[in-house]
This record gives C-alpha cells, structure tokens and sequence, in this order.
C-alpha cells in the first residue's frame, strides 16, 4: 500500500500588490493568519511539530529560526506559510485535503488583506542574509547539518515536497528509489516550473529556483530508522526520522511551486510508477547540478530533457497499468506535448502586463 502527502509553500502579496517577504514582514504579520486557522490534535502523529512551538498546525509560518548564545528559541524571521497535508492512502485524498486547507488560509489571509501568489524564487531578493550576524551557537548548530547551511537560498525560494511511501518496504529498496527519483529529476522538475523572475528582472530561463539551488540542497530525501542507515553524503539523500510516521518515506523535494494542485497530483502519480517501475537504470545519490541547470533555463525545448522525460512518463505509465492513478499523469503529458511549462503562463502574463506583480496576480486564479 501507498501512502502520499504534500508539503506546499504559499508566497504572498499585499493589498498594495507587493511582494510579501523577509525584508517588510514581521512574524506577527502572518502568526495572526495561523492563530485563525484551526488546529487538528490528532496531526501530531502525522506530523513533526518541531520544539520551537511554530509548527503546530497544518499551516506554519516557513522561515528562519533564530536563536540566543544559551540555544534559547529568540525569533523566527517569515518568508511567507507553509501548508501540509496529512498521510493519506491515496493521491485524491491528499489533493482534496491540500484544496481544503489552501481554501482556509485564503480566506483568513484575505481578511488581513494579503493574498497568495504563485512563484518559486523571490523575485526581488537574490539572497538572504541573517541579521544580526549569526552567533557561535547559531554557527555550530549549521556546521553539524550541512544543508542548513544554505540558509541564503532557503529563504529566498518556494517549493514543495512531494511525499510518497510504500508500506513495508525494506530500507535498502527504499534508499534505491530515492537514488533513482534523484537521478531522473531533471526531468521531472519542469513540469513544476514557475521561477522566472530574478532581481526585478525576467530571467533568461524558467526557473531560477532549480539553476541556483539544486547540488547544494537535496532534491530527494530519505528518512531511515537507524543511524548505520544513513549514507554519507552532501547534500544528504538520508536522514533519521523524527516520528514514526516518518520511517520509510521518500520526500521529492526538487520541484517548484505549483498553483495547480493537479500537478502535484500528477507528479505523485509519477513517482508512484517510478516506484513500481523495474527498467529505468538511472541511480544517483547527489542530484547532477550541472543536468539541472541546463534544464532550468531550456526545460523541454532541450532535446535530452524532453526525451528522457518522455520515457519517464511512458515508464510510469507501463508500471501503473490499470492503476486509476494513470490518469493523474494527463496534465503532465499535456505540457510534454506543447512542451510547456508553468513558469511559460507567468512569462506571458508578465510580457501582457508589464510588470511582475501584475503576472503573479493572475495566479492561483485571483
């Protein structure tokens, strides 16, 4: 049996249509939405709450967590809100309730008039950097988790993970198709792609987020059970669960943002049958940054891209079978086929429009 869940970063704008981050929000700007928001007690045997207390619900504001020299919990510095989904046994349900619960935060946010935009690197800031610098506790405690250490990225990019488990699965079987999903996401990703925009600017491909970020930060993370599990990499394809809940489940964490919600649907379906697929060789255990380059700026125009996307898709397709899932995978042979993808919509809203709050308001259908 499969088990899904979503993890989806919200961005936002205000009432004057600007871009809501790091540099203008405050924490108590967006706290105001999730103390509006409602609170499930039995999500924490699905969820990892974390100690600082932020991550309480369904929603929680993503951000930077900040703490004193005593390792005290001082602040957590916003870049906008994070929705999770609950595990679910089924692609549907996990979209129905992602829906539901995006449905929640639009209407509590509307009422402190900011509004959800899609899009997966800042358009504005190109880096963020911790003010006040960080402390020596700060620094020991980045220094013991290397990702962590791409902070700069982290805050200034949106994206989602993509979390699909198969129950009973031995861990060495488990750690293969986290190596296989990292090796083919190049051409995955651009089925998500909605990152256009670089320091005020249109950018020269579609997606900034993966040019910059992919190679420093992981794009498929494993959580295992026991530390002689993990394998030793940078970034890290593994990691130790927090909750056991979290034992066996492969986080695809590569893609952009995406504002259809039936592509996330898609890309599950994907994974799903790249679980159950037995012919694609393809493994790695750190994503090829230079593969995922290429594909940020060119997506399926690329030849390989395209290509290999194309037998990505008919692997997964070959593997679902009689799955009802294989219908999931319609909007992504759709964007194959006029070799599209989001961030070309965002493009031609901006070049319309002429400006780039302007393009992000035509977003998740305002």
């Amino acid at each position: 049996m499969f088990y899904f869940g979503i993890e989806h970063e919200v961005a936002f704008i205000n009432r004057m249509g600007n871009f809501v981050d790091f540099s203008c929000a405050k924490f108590a700007d967006f706290n105001h939405i999730i103390e509006a928001l409602p609170e499930y007690t039995s999500d924490y045997l699905h969820l990892h709450m974390g100690d600082a207390g932020i991550r309480k619900k369904r929603w929680y504001i993503e951000g930077f967590e900040r703490f004193a020299e005593s390792g005290e919990f001082v602040e957590c510095v916003p870049k906008g809100i994070e929705i999770r989904t609950t595990i679910h046994p089924s692609i549907q349900e996990a979209i129905y309730e992602l829906n539901k619960s995006f449905s929640l935060l639009c209407n509590v946010a509307a009422s402190f008039e900011l509004f959800p935009v899609l899009i997966s690197y800042n358009p504005y800031q190109s880096k963020y950097e911790p003010q006040p610098p960080l402390n020596d506790y700060e620094l020991s405690e980045l220094q013991a988790y290397p990702d962590e250490q791409t902070v700069n990225i982290y805050m200034v990019s949106y994206g989602p993970d993509l979390n699909i488990s198969m129950a009973d699965l031995p861990v060495e079987r488990v750690i293969d198709i986290g190596q296989k999903l990292t090796y083919y996401s190049p051409y995955i990703v651009p089925f998500s792609y909605s990152s256009p925009f670089y320091q005020g600017k249109l950018w020269e491909g579609l997606s900034v987020r993966t040019f910059i970020r992919t190679g420093k930060r992981a794009a498929t993370r494993v959580f295992v059970a026991e530390e002689e599990q993990l394998i030793s990499s940078v970034p890290a394809l593994t990691k130790i669960a927090r909750l056991p809940a979290e034992v066996g489940r492969i986080e695809f964490k590569a893609c952009d943002s995406c504002d259809d919600f039936s592509i996330y649907a898609g890309i599950l379906a994907l994974l799903k049958g790249l679980v159950l697929d037995t012919t694609l060789p393809g493994r790695a255990i750190i994503p090829d940054a230079a593969l995922h380059q290429l594909s940020a700026q060119e997506a399926f125009d690329n030849e390989e891209i395209f290509g290999t996307a194309t037998q990505v898709i008919q692997a997964a397709e070959l593997a679902l079978c009689d799955d009802p899932d294989i219908e999931f995978l319609a909007p992504l042979k759709n964007l194959l086929y006029k070799r599209e993808t989001p961030a070309h919509q965002l493009v031609r809203a901006y070049n319309t429009l002429g400006s780039i709050e302007q393009a992000l308001m035509q977003t998740y259908r305002h």
